[in-house]
């Protein structure tokens, strides 16, 4: 069944990757330039030199094959698993020579939890970070809110060939056009769309409340970015608390819920169709999951001291509840008021949102409202399957662009990834009450990575425990590729290295048995 990674193979793999890297190149240029506009010029040397680094390397990489073949499924799944890891490594080079961050490996963790939209930060001093560094970091999440496949298809960089494999490698099925090179085009431009708009409406709150002009337009994109890729990354070390202003803290709330939805369900919309928008599986899971959250926060609120009042309930219980929901990680309180100050099943309440997360096919992590609805039919299904009669033929559906019938395949799928995040959250809390932790707030951590969340309730620092770290990163690469991509890898690469005999001993042991 499973084969081996030829010669031929990691050289189609190396060219794909070294097409990844060269365009890593382009978007490092951003930040360069930004350098050189605010005139901070070592900054500027900083990135100049990544992108010399990413032309040498990603040069040498497409060397290795000139005119590759379409790429194999095995193929895509390699390349776009990859694709995270090393361009994170590319990424911490100009964040670790800011000297932000103690060690290479904050750097590093640093640009894992940008690409894949985790939003936690390890950054030192945030608040006094160059605008170019600043810049970068919001690239990052542009970059792998949108998916790293989604927008090297839009800019043409793989072509038609290639294209399909690798748009689904990436854990995208949804084609809102017919052409895959397309529906990555439609994704990119809906994306910077939302974002423009709501820079320059936040630029005018922003400049309203006293910041001025270019800094107001400067944190206004960066906000805009983060909140739309439901990414986490804020210019300033108190998050959103930093601003003090409630319209800006509304239009954040607007666009984490947009940038929850699914592209597909926004395609429906933009065509006119508001009744297969509201008829849609995900969009009925979400309106009646935000509900119980929201009523089940409210009542855990209502015994705190703090947050008691309706005003506060209000302002503080919903942002972090869209926040959470979609695995944004903006904070309008600190991490100190969530653990100490928030009742224990708020704080809980926070995590399970994380833990679900948004829409499939949003920018949204998490297990996706999608499977959650998917395996509410399938109970439904069991339920109808033992009252009927057994000549009956029980037949339960959905709507998802479309009528669809329930089918063992689909809840299969959904099982799996369920038990494989419920899985990494338990492991992933075990290794933090391992490292002297406490229990509850392990749990918090590990479910904010695996779920691409961001939120922190104070064990992702800047002196948190190496292996920690190391293990934290590989939660959210896991997380940012729903873990088949992972496993897929994994075991090709374990093939691969594993010799003939042992194979073929081990696969004759199982024909025995």
């Amino acid at each position: 069944m499973w084969q081996r990674f030829t010669l031929s193979d990691l050289r189609t793999i190396g060219h794909y990757l070294g097409v990844l890297i060269l365009f890593m190149a382009v978007a490092l240029a951003v930040p360069f330039a930004v350098a050189c506009v605010f005139q901070e010029w070592k900054p500027a040397a900083n990135y100049l030199l990544a992108v010399g680094i990413s032309l040498v390397l990603g040069s040498a990489l497409r060397l290795l094959r000139i005119a590759p073949a379409r790429l194999t499924r095995r193929q895509a799944l390699a390349v776009t698993g990859l694709a995270w890891i090393v361009l994170a490594f590319i990424a911490a080079i100009p964040l670790f020579m800011s000297g932000h961050y103690n060690r290479f490996m904050d750097a590093l963790f640093e640009g894992v939890s940008g690409l894949t939209t985790t939003g936690a930060s390890l950054t030192i001093d945030l608040d006094h970070l160059s605008n170019a560094d600043n810049t970068w970091r919001f690239m990052m999440h542009l970059l792998g809110g949108l998916g790293l496949i989604v927008v090297a298809l839009s800019l043409g960089l793989f072509g038609k060939r290639s294209g399909a494999s690798l748009y689904n490698s990436e854990g995208r099925s949804d084609h809102l056009v017919p052409n895959v090179v397309q529906t990555a085009q439609f994704i990119a431009k809906f994306a910077l769309f939302f974002i423009i708009i709501a820079t320059a409406i936040l630029t005018v709150v922003l400049s309203l409340a006293g910041i001025e002009p270019v800094r107001a337009f400067l944190h206004s994109c960066w906000l805009s970015v983060s909140a739309f890729m439901t990414s986490g990354f804020t210019p300033m070390s108190q998050s959103v608390m930093y601003y003090h202003s409630f319209p800006l803290e509304v239009v954040l709330m607007l666009l984490m819920l947009a940038g929850s939805v699914s592209f597909t369900l926004h395609a429906e919309l933009r065509r006119g169709r508001v009744m297969a928008f509201f008829r849609d599986l995900e969009v009925r899971t979400m309106l009646v999951w935000l509900a119980v959250v929201t009523c089940v926060l409210a009542a855990s609120l209502s015994v705190s001291l703090s947050f008691n009042d309706l005003p506060s309930m209000l302002r503080r219980g919903v942002f972090m509840i869209l926040s959470s929901f979609s695995t944004t990680g903006f904070q309008n309180i600190t991490s100190n008021q969530m653990v100490g100050v928030f009742s224990s099943g708020a704080f809980i309440m926070l995590a399970v949102c994380m833990a679900v997360g948004g829409s499939a096919g949003s920018t949204a992590g998490g297990l996706k409202l999608l499977r959650m609805g998917i395996m509410a039919k399938s109970i439904v299904s069991t339920v109808k399957e033992a009252l009927a009669p057994d000549s009956a033929r029980v037949v339960v559906t959905y709507y998802r662009l479309g009528r669809r019938r329930v089918s063992p395949d689909i809840v299969k799928e959904a099982m799996t990834v369920f038990v494989l995040y419920v899985s990494t959250y338990t492991i992933g809390a075990l290794v933090g009450i391992a490292h002297g932790y406490d229990a509850i707030q392990a749990i918090f951590e590990s479910v904010s990575m695996a779920s691409n969340g961001g939120l922190t309730s104070g064990i992702v620092a800047p002196d948190m425990p190496l292996s920690l770290e190391v293990f934290y990163i590989f939660e959210m690469w896991a997380g940012r590729l729903e873990f088949v991509t992972l496993i897929a890898i994994v075991v090709e690469l374990v093939v691969s290295v594993v010799p003939d005999s042992l194979r073929h001993r081990a696969a004759a042991r199982g024909g025995d048995r």
